[in-house]
């Protein structure tokens, strides 16, 4: 039986505190992914729908982008790609009734939780100004409204459209076709707070902004550094493939601030060794760094590999060095330059600890480097993967089997997405490309990143706002800043599949377009219709939903971008040329224009047939090709940057709880960690706590403390309860959302503009 909807927020004063896991996964994971699947879906639709999660013939999962192999399992998910799935399959609707019986200002009162688990949207439904409730509102008025707000703006850089990175290949390209019909680049997307400092140090340095390895290169490594990561919560299908690595000899490295369960042990749920015998311990060497000391630990590695080739010889590969890269001899300096002192400070690890772990690197035949956004949101975050690439070059690593780098994205098509279009600063190559397929003239000027975007909301410079799934207003920094923003705008306009934040945080009109998700059927021109996903390591697939819809005449995405583009590029010649009714009609038409547009999509429709995936064209990885301003692979000399943490302060990291992905609250435990029932906490070594005079159990406020241009400022996040944590001292740890107001938006990181959610100086006051 399906459980109802909840009807009260998390009740923080059911919040328990146990000790940490050692372990991850396990019968445990699988009882409590089929018991929110059963409260969700139903057993008969749980099983209905949990077998075709990641097949060949069945949909993509709408959780991470980890990347399937050829061989499948019958249960191809993890406990939280069955949450997500839980989620968007679940039975619960919200209809017009709901919003009649709920004001926004009710709404606006419950919390992430409350407000996700009400259940699917229904019907498109509106806002008008100065009223309090939404109302329903026909497909027909809806677009059209929003299409003669489009029309009506003084300048299209008056408008800002933002993309989730589950968008799928084909709505995200007519998509950003959409925006540029319009005359504008203002794209920003989730990637812009998460991976745009890996995008930007590996264009940087190698040439292309993804990483160079398939999952058989995961499998057959000599060594792994799993950096600014926890997969046994984020992506824990990763884990299966570690300990793949494992049992063929890999070492594993975590380097993370927390000791995360699952990169101890993993208790395969699919495996006798891991259900009865104790499963597999994954990491070889937990490396407990200092937040934001990443830089110098691969700095540490760097220099004791060139120390021992000058005393020893035979660590680097010189004849790669020598044919394929540049700059050897500027990072050969700037190593020689490096001090111990300084590089132990910045980590928090003794020289002989340090010296120990690159040894390990030395003795690695292949070496991969895996990371997420512990590595992204710093301010010094594109120096910091630098040095990653640095330290991969010095040994080859880099388009060899089992070698290269690997940022493991989040969203399960935010890579795709930026494949496909869905990107502020376009290249000409790809605007040129895109004139010549529909005979018109895309503008040349770069858009609005998230945090340039959430600026001009700011100062009153964006009239209409369109997000294309996602929760713009949670997972962006600086909330009351966001929320004020939005609240100048005349229309805001989201496309989503379920209740959140942003839906009642609005403009002065708001206007919500329910969709449907990756498991729900799309049947247009008669035909099921599918659509195809890139994952983290380049792979495209198809993908399909086999799901009555949870209302009748639901739109997908791609139906709705194609009908306001028929209906804002009526009658207008300097428009994209296109058959908009034909590409709602049948999807392969869409991609028909992708392969005429982007290199590697050639022969598209036939490649994603009958469950086929294929790889996109990757320069580094297939041939050693570096598409640099040198043409070569780059070593980059980069000073030193670490955070100094004033006296009485610490440096405060936002990250996700185990019932959580990115904005979407699936529960109120995180179990790894040993918290139940609740989320405001925040976690904090034990001498800490003590030296700034509190205890274990205390309940503060968090302060941060930023200084910007007109000196000091401070946020607030209130009640938040001390929990003692193996964290660095100096270090603390809390769950975005809540914490994002803590984030200030002009705190970002150098070159890429990513929010540094990782590193928030904060101060605790004791509550009145």
């Amino acid at each position: 039986m399906v459980r109802k909807a909840p009807t009260t927020d998390i009740d923080e004063r059911q919040l328990r505190v146990t000790s940490p896991a050692d372990h991850a996964v396990g019968v445990p994971a699988v009882l409590h992914a089929l018991q929110i699947s059963q409260e969700q879906m139903g057993i008969t639709r749980s099983v209905e729908t949990l077998l075709r999660v990641n097949q060949k013939d069945g949909f993509d999962c709408p959780g991470c982008a980890w990347p399937e192999e050829n061989k499948r399992h019958l249960a191809e998910f993890c406990e939280n790609g069955a949450k997500a799935v839980a989620e968007e399959a679940t039975l619960r609707r919200v209809p017009p009734e709901f919003f009649a019986a709920h004001s926004v200002d009710e709404l606006r009162a419950h919390d992430d939780w409350w407000l996700g688990q009400q259940g699917r949207l229904t019907h498109p439904v509106i806002l008008e100004e100065g009223a309090t409730h939404y109302r329903p509102i026909s497909w027909n008025d809806a677009l059209t409204t929003i299409a003669d707000a489009l029309k009506d703006l003084d300048s299209p850089d008056d408008a800002v459209f933002y993309t989730s990175g589950r968008t799928s290949n084909e709505a995200a390209f007519l998509y950003q076709l959409l925006v540029r019909g319009l005359g504008t680049n203002n794209l920003p997307d989730c990637s812009n707070m998460c991976h745009e400092s890996s995008g930007s140090a590996l264009t940087e340095t190698i040439g292309i902004g993804k990483g160079t390895v398939s999952i058989e290169d995961i499998h057959d490594a000599d060594l792994l550094i799993v950096a600014g990561q926890n997969p046994g919560t984020n992506h824990p299908r990763m884990l299966g493939a570690l300990e793949k690595a494992k049992q063929r000899g890999a070492r594993i490295i975590a380097v993370n601030p927390l000791p995360e369960a699952g990169l101890i042990r993993f208790d395969n749920p699919q495996t006798i060794r891991g259900v009865m015998l104790g499963g597999t311990t994954l990491a070889d060497e937990f490396v407990q760094i200092r937040l934001g000391g990443d830089q110098a630990l691969f700095q540490a590695i760097g220099k004791h590999l060139l120390e021992v080739e000058e005393r020893d010889g035979g660590i680097l590969d010189h004849d790669f060095i020598a044919q394929y890269t540049s700059g050897i001899d500027a990072y050969r300096q700037a190593m020689a330059d490096a001090v111990w002192p300084e590089l132990e400070a910045a980590t928090g690890i003794d020289e002989a600890e340090l010296r120990r772990i690159a040894e390990i690197v030395r003795g690695s035949g292949s070496t991969i480097v895996c990371w997420a956004m512990g590595l992204t949101q710093h301010k010094h975050s594109v120096p910091t993967l630098r040095e990653v690439v640095n330290v991969l070059l010095l040994q080859g690593n880099i388009g060899r089997p089992g070698a290269g780098v690997c940022p493991v994205r989040g969203h399960s098509n935010v890579q795709g997405d930026r494949t496909v279009g869905i990107y502020e600063k376009p290249s000409e190559e790809f605007l040129a490309a895109l004139d010549r397929e529909f005979s018109f003239a895309a503008p040349r000027a770069h858009g609005y990143d998230t945090v340039a975007a959430i600026r001009a909301m700011r100062e009153g410079r964006v009239r209409f706002f369109l997000g294309m799934g996602g929760n713009f207003v949670s997972a962006t920094p600086d909330t009351a800043v966001v929320e004020e923003g939005m609240g100048r705008i005349d229309l805001t306009v989201q496309v989503s599949t379920k209740l959140n934040r942003s839906h009642v945080v609005t403009g002065r009109r708001a206007i919500i377009l329910p969709t449907l998700g990756r498991t729900d059927r799309d049947r247009r021109g008669g035909t099921d219709q599918r659509v195809t996903v890139e994952d983290s390591m380049g792979a495209v697939h198809a993908s399909r939903g086999r799901l009555a819809p949870p209302a009748e005449g639901l739109l997908s995405e791609v139906a709705i971008i194609a009908r306001l583009c028929a209906l804002v590029f009526a009658e207008n010649p300097a428009a994209p040329h296109a058959d908009w009714a034909a590409l709602e009609g049948d999807y392969a038409g869409i991609r028909g224009h992708i392969q005429n547009v982007i290199p590697g999509f050639e022969d598209y429709d036939r490649r994603i047939q009958k469950g086929r995936t294929f790889f996109l064209p990757n320069g580094p990885r297939d041939e050693r090709r570096f598409a640099t301003v040198d043409g070569k692979a780059r070593f980059t000399a980069n000073p030193l940057e670490y955070p100094r943490i004033p006296e009485g302060r610490l440096l405060l990291q936002t990250l996700r709880s185990h019932d959580q992905y990115n904005t979407t609250i699936y529960g109120k435990d995180d179990r790894y960690r040993g918290i139940r029932g609740g989320r405001r906490v925040v976690l904090i070594h034990p001498d800490d706590i003590m030296g700034l005079g509190f205890a274990d159990g205390d309940v503060v406020d968090l302060v941060s403390e930023w200084h910007g241009a007109g000196g000091l400022e401070e946020r607030r996040a209130e009640a938040f309860r001390l929990v003692r944590y193996a964290t660095p001292r100096g270090n603390a740890a809390a769950y975005y959302p809540e914490t994002n107001v803590l984030v200030p938006l002009e705190s970002v990181a150098d070159v890429s503009g990513t929010p540094t959610s990782k590193a928030v100086i904060v101060r605790l006051e004791r509550r009145a």
